[in-house]
């Protein structure tokens, strides 16, 4: 094989890859967790999640009567951009911070949250934030919904967000964008008795989890070491 022949089937299996995995995958979840929403549903996510907006899109586009909470956190405000694009679109949304999720919590019928992967003991791996939002759920007896492809479940375990994560810029929480006069840490980021921790995921056990959507259904938390093996046994086929 000719080393642009080569490049050529890599590139036809990466975009095989993509339309399979991510694409379709994708437009399955948003079908089995449309299933999932009755009129008057008061649905709350956290940050920006591409599937569950693509599932609250289309149930609206379905004519489905619901309301949208959309909670955020700082730095990154990735909510935000959520809201513009599902207001845009018509849906009725609600905008509020982490900081007030309990206040807001007694209203929501359900919780859909994206995660960046999924571990073999059903804990999710996600944004920093999420383990706060589904444990507040939890205790206000709320579903939660986890609406993630089968390419992110992987065979690692994790117990806490500590062992293994992602540390982002420490000076972006120490600051507020466009707001020179919150200055409050200006004098102490350089002592040596402080430590700027941004931890960009967190860990949610599996209690907290009601359902996992994926591209092979739905199921609890306990079936993710069945999923990661069979999409194991997939990819040998391949």
């Amino acid at each position: 094989m000719s080393e642009l022949e080569a490049k050529s089937s890599l590139q036809s299996d990466i975009d095989r890859f993509i339309n399979e995995k991510i694409v379709l995958a994708d437009k399955i979840i948003v079908r089995h967790a449309f299933a999932k929403i009755r009129d008057g549903d008061v649905l709350l996510t956290y940050g920006s999640s591409s599937v569950v907006e693509m599932m609250l899109a289309y149930a609206h586009e379905q004519g489905k009567q619901f309301r949208v909470v959309i909670v955020d956190s700082r730095p990154k405000l990735e909510g935000q951009a959520l809201l513009h694009r599902l207001v845009k679109k018509g849906l009725n949304c609600t905008y509020t911070h982490i900081n007030a999720v309990s206040y807001i919590m007694h209203e929501v019928t359900r919780v859909f949250l994206g995660a960046s992967s999924i571990l073999s003991n059903g804990t999710v791996y996600s944004r920093v934030g999420t383990a706060c939002v589904a444990m507040v759920a939890h205790s206000f007896r709320v579903p939660v919904l986890i609406c993630c492809e089968a390419y992110k479940f992987h065979e690692r375990v994790q117990l806490d967000s500590i062992c293994s994560n992602e540390l982002g810029d420490p000076d972006v929480i120490a600051k507020v964008s466009g707001r020179k006069d919150l200055n409050h840490l200006s004098n102490c980021v350089d002592n040596e008795n402080l430590q700027l921790l941004n931890l960009m995921y967190d860990v949610t056990p599996s209690d907290y989890v009601s359902m996992i959507i994926t591209d092979y259904g739905m199921l609890p938390p306990t079936s993710v070491p069945v999923i990661v093996r069979e999409y194991r046994r997939e990819q040998l086929w391949i």
